[in-house]
């Protein structure tokens, strides 16, 4: 049985060749990007003390052993973001790295439990400019125009920018961010009904994922703009409109790829994010308790303005693959 598997996998790596070859360029031409523009590639480190304060991320749990014989618990990080940003804080230079992050429980034709994920960070660069630098990226790694599944995307034009609030009245037919906070009220323009248990926010990401996102970034990659401040994350208010966050996402062919903010520097009001975070977080999966990053927050008053992006890298080389599943463009899996 084990020459058995042992044979299976090595015929699974040669069939995967091509997708690892083109891999490993793309690894390549993602360095010689940001190198060109001026970024340092940075390596952080992955057990850490606080993996994240993402609500729904399961993470991997281990322990570390000092020489002394004392112990402390260690966490594989679901992104090097706070890490990354403490640097920003400390250099005010333009940081990117590529790293391996963990999300336990995660396995599907888009996610495994280990990944690499893209991230950089863009001191002075407002939004609008990060999405150019995006856009940029993506053209020097992906052909003009290319058929993923069913999708014909074209990458030749400029990319589509949308916020929610224009996709929800263009795909739910609701005035989203009036409704926020009432939930029934946005059941009941949206034609759906509420089910048990189901808070605004449990609402919204149900319309999101039915109703919006399968409609969006087929004939050109699209940037869905402007979320609601109640998923502002880690990004600012808009001060033009405090109901939302400056915060995108970016979809291509079905997938999404990439998470942005322009990046919140009040460590109060960060603090008080990652308290009602918290909560929510042990309401859901107590067992996921750690502290809160103060080193994070005590870098924060230091960094400058910045805008920063998490890429699924994995997903990219699909798309220029046109691979339909994640396993098939990792070495082993």
């Amino acid at each position: 049985m084990g020459r058995f598997s042992t044979m299976q996998t090595t015929a699974r790596i040669r069939d995967r060749l091509p997708f690892l070859r083109r891999r490993a360029r793309m690894v390549q031409a993602v360095r010689a990007f940001f190198e060109g523009r001026g970024y340092l590639e940075v390596e952080t480190p992955y057990a850490v003390p606080v993996p994240g304060e993402e609500v729904h991320l399961r993470c991997f749990r281990t322990v570390l052993d000092h020489p002394d014989g004392t112990s402390e618990v260690r966490h594989l990080h679901t992104s090097p973001e706070f890490a990354m940003k403490r640097l920003v804080a400390a250099t005010g230079q333009p940081l990117f790295q590529l790293a391996r992050v963990w999300r336990n429980g995660e396995r599907s034709a888009t996610h495994m439990p280990e990944f690499t994920m893209l991230e950089w960070y863009r001191p002075g660069a407002a939004l609008s400019s990060l999405m150019d630098e995006t856009e940029h990226l993506l053209r020097s790694l992906l052909p003009p125009s290319l058929l993923y599944g069913e999708d014909d995307l074209d990458l030749s034009r400029p990319f589509e920018r949308m916020t929610m609030q224009e996709a929800f009245a263009r795909y739910v037919g609701v005035d989203l961010l009036s409704s926020a906070g009432d939930a029934a009220r946005l059941a009941c323009e949206a034609g759906v009904s509420l089910r048990e248990g189901e808070d605004w926010e449990d609402l919204f990401f149900r319309l999101l994922l039915e109703k919006v996102e399968p409609y969006i970034g087929r004939e050109r990659p699209t940037f869905l703009t402007h979320w609601p401040a109640e998923q502002a994350a880690l990004a600012k208010r808009d001060p033009a409109d405090p109901r939302v966050a400056l915060r995108f996402e970016l979809y291509a062919a079905g997938l999404e790829l990439a998470n942005a903010f322009e990046e919140l520097t009040d460590p109060q009001e960060q603090r008080q994010r990652f308290e009602a975070d918290r909560v929510r977080r042990m309401q859901i999966t107590p067992e996921q308790d750690w502290p809160v990053d103060e080193a994070f927050l005590e870098a924060l008053p230091d960094m400058p303005p910045t805008s920063g992006i998490a890429l699924g890298f994995d997903r990219l080389v699909m798309l220029a693959t046109g691979a339909p599943r994640l396993e098939e463009i990792l070495w082993l899996s």
